[in-house]
């Protein structure tokens, strides 16, 4: 089997500082101006880590410098580096490395829905397959960890009779258009081939299943009569965790995260740096929604909640909303979490109750990935 490797070294730059991706070059340099860190190339190591831990001398075509060379140098592998015309750090890079990649068997990017939306137009027959680097993934192309997509790429090179395919798995991306008018309407640009691992469904139990809106009106009105005076509550991104702002009359951000304390709203679209402000003094719960069939609690589209801020609500100080249609769906019948802390997703693995109305709720397990 024959992997191709890039990375987009500009992916998710903008989650802990409030952005909502970094497409474009003015997206760019304002979340550096907001002081972003890149991390898609760190995490993309720790997949790379693994794969020459369990397939030492695993040849590999990676695109150059800080697009896939710069971050195999010490790892046992065997690796060719393809030649591209002046890196750009734009989504023509991530093309022509692909294209130059020729007629590799599977390509592996680091990235986010931009980037596979990118890999997936010129990547022809060729398999993609995604280690999560972006903000928001709503693709079906993306391992769950990069931990996750370096067992993958184990796999494929040393035991390939294991690994399934999916030829259908979808591309997709936020309607950019869609957003600016409020809404948060994500939208489907293709399919792809991709590696694929066994899943399992889960199916709810209990009463009549109730409209999704109604639904979820009903469990936030119940989580916002039971919030305490005192106690900061960071709402995370998407229409279950929004639902909170809206049964208090206000008017929640679709892709960012709010802060609400005193049964107000007190932040919208917050940075890292103004939650830690916020939470000075005040004790911390997370509302959290579940990210389509993918079952991702933390770690997409809300990596302004940082490590340490998860820790300091724990477990349970997680509220979590979805609609028991959401959670019936879900690719694997569990809860994900990717803080980019192992300790930390460790720490809060276990069963929750997820509302899914007002007096409903489902027992799920939260598990690390």
């Amino acid at each position: 089997m024959r992997i191709g490797l890039v990375i987009n070294p500009i992916a998710g730059m903008g989650g802990a500082v409030g952005l909502k991706g970094t497409d474009g070059p003015d997206t760019v340099a304002e979340a550096l101006r907001r002081g972003a860190n890149a991390k898609a190339g760190d995490r993309a190591y720790t997949a790379l880590r693994l794969l020459a831990d369990r397939v030492p001398g695993a040849r590999l075509a990676v695109a150059p410098g800080q697009l896939g060379a710069d971050w195999v140098q010490d790892l046992d592998l065997d690796t060719t580096t393809v030649e591209i015309p002046n890196i750009t750090t734009t989504a023509r890079d991530t093309k022509q490395a692909v294209l130059a990649m020729g007629d590799l068997d599977v390509i592996v990017f680091a990235g986010g829905d931009g980037t596979a939306r990118d890999v997936a137009s010129v990547a022809g027959d060729r398999a993609i397959l995604g280690i999560p680097c972006g903000v928001k993934m709503h693709s079906g192309v993306f391992a769950v960890t990069p931990q996750a997509a370096g067992a993958m790429m184990a796999d494929m090179i040393s035991a390939p009779e294991r690994v399934g395919w999916n030829d259908s798995a979808e591309v997709m991306d936020i309607d950019e258009e869609a957003l600016r008018k409020g809404i948060l309407a994500p939208r489907l640009y293709g399919f792809a081939r991709i590696p694929a691992s066994r899943s399992l469904m889960q199916a709810a139990k209990g009463g009549p299943r109730q409209d999704a809106t109604t639904s979820l009106a009903s469990a936030a009105a119940a989580v916002v009569a039971e919030m305490e005076e005192e106690t900061l509550y960071i709402i995370g991104p998407g229409t279950s965790a929004s639902s909170i702002a809206q049964a208090v009359n206000e008017t929640a951000t679709p892709l960012g995260v709010d802060a609400m304390l005193g049964g107000k709203v007190v932040a919208r679209d917050a940075s890292d740096a103004t939650l830690r402000e916020l939470a000075k003094g005040h004790d911390i719960r997370i509302v959290l929604g579940v990210t389509g069939r993918q079952g991702f609690l933390l770690g997409r589209g809300n990596q302004q909640i940082a490590p340490d801020m998860i820790s300091r609500a724990g477990r349970d100080g997680l509220i979590i909303l979805a609609t028991e249609d959401k959670l019936t769906a879900l690719a694997q019948p569990q809860l994900l979490v990717d803080t980019g802390d192992p300790e930390l997703d460790a720490s809060l693995e276990g069963f929750v109750r997820v509302s899914t109305g007002a007096n409903r709720q489902m027992m799920m397990r939260i598990a690390s990935c």
